[in-house]
């Protein structure tokens, strides 16, 4: 338990002048983890010395940060299951106190508005066609084609409020909500492009792995084939991979990401949010322990 007291005390050493005692202070505080951050915010609003306002700030983006490669080392271990939570991990990095619940209903909502117009017998194609009717027309989802470079292209509860998004984010929701319908719709890593698969195990297809078709969730769900991938592949020089044409794993979809902010940040020069999302990608690029 937290002794206010001794908290708020500590908290207004954070000015101290002596390297020694600040360092001590910084350390004793972080050590008290996420339920120290109440306390920090308290101060910062009436902090009148600038020293002391950028060392709470900054001592609260530590604290946020460690609980996010935390959870996300948590998350990657515990098999990267659940691509909501691994999104909303990568969310809480630049957003902390966004509550979560609230993006969670957004998909909800859109989900039950799919659901609502299914139709049992519908074919693989129509369930699609529904899809994209709600998501796109009815939602007003769109690819993000004018400021493409946006960070906030990738976080969930951004893409989710505005309907923008970059290739990625709008796969990752489009995804989501397909599963939770138990329609069969996966990530495919695609070099340059994320695209989607719908996989049916049960038919005779003319691809591998029981892929039906692809879909482009960038643009407005639009169906396409294996040889429109060939084709894609053939004009970027690349040789076949199967990996290009077959669903990923969660984790190398949040790696995907991951690089995408990375490459965004450093367009805008932020080096520090460089630095910290390269540390998230080493979490899901080492080894799992065995």
């Amino acid at each position: 338990m937290i002794n206010p007291t001794e908290v708020n005390s500590l908290i207004r050493l954070l000015d101290d002048t002596d390297a020694e005692v600040y360092e001590h202070v910084h350390q004793k505080l972080r050590s008290y983890g996420t339920e120290v951050i109440e306390y920090l915010e308290s101060a910062f609003e009436q902090a009148f010395d600038a020293i002391q306002q950028e060392r709470i700030a900054n001592l609260v983006h530590e604290i946020q940060f460690s609980t996010v490669k935390n959870d996300l080392q948590l998350w990657f271990h515990g098999g990267a299951f659940d691509l909501l939570q691994g999104i909303l991990i990568i969310n809480r990095y630049q957003y902390p106190d966004l509550d979560e619940q609230k993006v969670i209903n957004q998909i909800e909502a859109i989900k039950r508005d799919i659901w609502l117009q299914m139709m049992n017998e519908a074919s693989p194609v129509e369930q699609i066609k529904l899809m994209n009717h709600v998501f796109y027309s009815i939602h007003g989802f769109s690819g993000n084609t004018t400021n493409h470079r946006d960070p906030q292209n990738s976080y969930i509860s951004q893409v989710l409020e505005s309907k923008k998004g970059n290739q990625i984010s709008l796969a990752i929701i489009y995804s989501i909500i397909a599963q939770k319908l138990d329609i069969p719709v996966y990530g495919v890593n695609l070099p340059q492009h994320f695209i989607l698969a719908y996989m049916d195990e049960s038919q005779e297809t003319e691809f591998e792995g029981g892929i039906l078709f692809y879909i482009n969730a960038f643009n407005k769900g639009f169906i396409f084939g294996r040889r429109d991938v060939d084709m894609f592949l053939k004009q970027l020089n690349l040789k076949f991979d199967k990996q290009f044409y077959e669903p990923c794993s969660n984790a190398d979809i949040i790696k995907r990401v991951l690089r995408n902010l990375i490459s965004a940040y450093e367009h805008a020069g932020a080096a520090e949010k460089v630095d910290e999302l390269n540390e998230l990608l080493g979490i899901l690029e080492a080894p799992p322990a065995p």
